[in-house]
């Protein structure tokens, strides 16, 4: 095997084995043609990947997911992959001009990473809309895309965090459900796990970066615990 061939072999081989570690597969059975839940962590979305069933699986119809995972209806039997991270793409203004990236965005979309010298800033330089996500004025950043199913509340509780001296500062908040960025504020980039992040203690921010951070007010777990005593939900 000449070396451009090996080289293919392990391209292949190693992206079957990424593709493999972003998502497991659930198999999820209406035997008896009613609707049936199967557990799942449905945060990050959904794919129908086989069906096994003769009666027809299709979305919003025989099948679907929830907070409580994933439900099958009419007889559908099939095969689904779960997503164990929210998908992500890379959107880019090299130019210094407005561009747009197509995307599914009904659950909303958030940075996860600014990648430019320029800052990434929500409604300023950056957004989204019907046609995808657009940035503009040399934001590059990668971006999650929200599953339209597990959505913080929409009004999550708000906290200001700021490096105004460019040292390192630490902000009270309550930070056991997670940390999202809401609005940069400063003009220095704020990039998680660079110049923002949380622990126990809360939020802190360093060299220079200003932001407002949204807490997330909701596990999995809580919504579980919601559901526990729904007389609907198969056991």
């Amino acid at each position: 095997m000449n070396i451009l061939a090996r080289f293919v072999v392990v391209f292949l081989f190693l992206g079957v084995v990424a593709g493999a570690a972003s998502a497991q597969t659930i198999t999820c059975s209406s035997e008896d043609g009613k609707r049936h839940y199967c557990n799942a962590d449905t945060r990050w979305g959904i794919e129908l990947v086989h069906q096994n069933s003769g009666s027809p699986c299709a979305e919003g119809y025989s099948w679907g997911y929830d907070q409580r995972g994933i439900w099958v209806d009419h007889g559908c039997r099939a095969d689904f992959a779960v997503q164990s991270a929210p998908p992500t793409m890379n959107c880019s203004s090299e130019d210094g001009r407005r561009h747009h990236c197509a995307a599914e965005i009904r659950g909303g979309v958030e940075l996860i990473r600014q990648r430019s010298g320029s800052p990434c800033v929500k409604d300023q330089t950056w957004g989204y809309d019907e046609r995808g996500i657009w940035v503009d004025r040399g934001c590059r950043a990668d971006f999650a895309l929200v599953s339209s199913v597990y959505r913080d509340d929409e009004n999550p509780p708000t906290v200001s965090c700021s490096s105004d001296d460019g040292g390192r500062h630490f902000c009270e908040a309550d930070t056991r459900r997670g940390v999202r960025l809401a609005r940069q504020i400063s003009g220095s980039p704020c990039t998680q796990g660079q110049t923002w992040d949380y622990d126990e203690r809360g939020i802190w921010v360093d060299r220079g970066c200003r932001a407002e951070f949204a807490l997330r007010l909701r596990h999995r777990h809580d919504w579980d615990r919601d559901h526990d005593h729904d007389p609907n939900r198969d056991h």
